[in-house]
């Protein structure tokens, strides 16, 4: 009996830490989402670097322009159309000339200057309108869905959300706009309370995390990715040769 009670005890020490173990795995999530929307491309690309992201709506919320400016160079890069070159954190690659300079490394290691690639095409964008909560309303679930007479009980609601950005594409080497226009996203969602499902996708950088899994995370993404598909298209077929 005592045997018995002893080998129990092992088995449910054995199973818990089994558990453990399978809770603390890590995950990771890598989001393709714009590689999956557009043709593959295996052909020449053209070099370009988001070069500013302004804003000009009518309230100003803190990092939400360098999260847009960070999805927007992403998106570039996932698109395989171009070579995208970093300017948003080009003062880190400053620090490491300079510390290169300074004699602490090797001849010849670390970043030296005149090797910092140029771009032939800047991408710029205004913020023009952000709208959280554009519309947002509130009502009985019968009147939402006059079918579903079982849940009038149950309240529910409808959210709007939306942005837009005007974009434009410029040569860097004669300040030419090649092309310019506006892009919108608008998303809404019919909430029915507990019964509402989870929005689910990679979570948003910086200033925009707040607004993850809500309509405005889709609202921001089909604007980014529209963005992305009036660059390819009108950048000009000269500048895709590398």
């Amino acid at each position: 009996m005592r045997l018995l009670g002893w080998g129990l005890c092992l088995g449910v020490t054995y199973l818990l830490a089994g558990c453990a173990a399978m809770s603390t795995e890590p995950k990771a999530t890598v989001d393709r989402s714009m590689e999956a929307e557009l043709p593959d491309y295996t052909g020449p690309r053209a070099k370009a670097t988001v070069s500013k992201f302004s804003w000009k709506a009518d309230k100003k919320e803190a990092g939400v322009t360098e999260g847009l400016q960070d999805m927007l160079t992403t998106l570039l890069v996932q698109s395989r159309r171009f070579r995208v070159v970093e300017r948003q954190e080009f003062s880190a690659v400053k620090d490491e000339i300079a510390l290169g300079e300074s004699g602490y490394m090797g001849k010849g290691e670390g970043a030296q200057k005149g090797n910092v690639k140029g771009a032939d095409i800047l991408v710029v964008a205004a913020i023009t309108g952000w709208e959280p909560e554009a519309e947002k309303t509130e009502a009985g679930l019968g009147g939402l869905i006059p079918q579903a007479k079982i849940l009038a009980g149950l309240k529910g609601g409808i959210k709007r959300s939306s942005m837009a950005m005007d974009i434009r594409i410029i040569d860097a080497s004669t300040s030419e706009v090649l092309a310019a226009t506006r892009v919108e996203g608008e998303a809404k969602e019919v909430s029915l309370g507990g019964l509402a499902g989870v929005f689910g996708s990679v979570p948003l950088g910086g200033g925009l995390s707040k607004y993850s899994k809500t309509p405005m995370e889709k609202a921001v993404r089909v604007c980014m990715k529209e963005a992305i598909k009036y660059i390819i298209e009108n950048t000009p077929k000269e500048y895709f040769r590398y």
